[in-house]
């Protein structure tokens, strides 16, 4: 660990490095993998079943200039987390907790089956990585750093969300946790709380929560996968060196909105 400070020109810089984000396939984590991309990472791209999805993440990759790859695993299970790391884990020195679900439902109506299913998706996935991840940092002896992508919901639920506002908590412990005991070795732990973030066919689907979002939030807008992507860049990068243990709320000042 090193205590030196990087130029400016520096301090947004992934130059030489590997990354891995999970999720990559859909809205906030193919903005995330294009910014670290950008920022000279060479990424890898994880999906579950979306391979369509992941494709289209990594040729906008190229495109651009950068360097990616696809790499499929179910998160939910240590067994492909544990294969994925070890497939695409040598040389990882960033790790990017993305991977998520969100079904809707009120707590009477959440089977066991149901619950288990989101803590699975949500929480187990990101500890089964980290751990895998962590090993392989480890190993290196080469300072890295994970963003977990968590949720305002983890401190502020809504109906119809108790499992994933639940699962989302849990993460945001867990990224403590880790960089409790993982800071030593120079492996720095972080989370990203984004509010409502934009998407295809988002308002159509659910104008009335849009439109209450966009009367209450203080920044006047929704946000989008790049304000998620550049918070993430910021935590990995340089200028965050000193940065463990935190909770980046994005979410254009929406926690400051009176309850009341």
């Amino acid at each position: 660990m090193t205590n030196e400070c990087p130029a400016v020109s520096d301090l947004l810089s992934l130059k030489g490095s590997r990354a891995l984000v999970t999720g990559a396939s859909g809205n906030i984590g193919r903005g995330i993998a294009s910014r670290l991309a950008e920022a000279g990472a060479e990424v890898v791209v994880h999906y579950c079943s979306d391979f369509q999805g992941a494709a289209r993440t990594v040729d906008e990759i190229v495109a651009a200039g950068g360097i990616a790859s696809a790499a499929q695993a179910d998160l939910s299970s240590e067994k492909e987390a544990r294969k994925l790391l070890a497939k695409a884990g040598a040389g990882i020195s960033y790790v990017v907790n993305n991977a998520a679900a969100q079904p809707v439902s009120d707590i009477r109506g959440i089977s066991g089956d149901a619950w288990r299913a989101m803590m699975a998706a949500n929480l187990d996935s990101a500890f089964y990585v980290t751990q895998a991840a962590a090993h392989y940092m480890r190993e290196q002896k080469i300072p890295g750093a994970v963003v977990n992508i968590s949720s305002i919901e983890g401190s502020d639920p809504a109906p119809g969300h108790s499992h994933y506002a639940t699962s989302k908590a849990g993460l945001l412990m867990l990224t403590r946790a880790c960089a409790l005991e993982y800071g030593r070795d120079g492996i720095r732990f972080n989370a990203v709380s984004p509010g409502l973030i934009d998407r295809d066919g988002l308002s159509d689907s659910w104008p009335e929560g849009v439109e209450r979002w966009q009367n209450k939030v203080p920044l006047a807008r929704m946000g989008s996968a790049s304000d998620v992507a550049d918070a993430v860049l910021f935590l990995l990068a340089p200028a965050a060196r000193w940065i463990s243990g935190a909770n980046l709320v994005v979410d254009g000042g929406m926690s400051s909105v009176s309850r009341w």
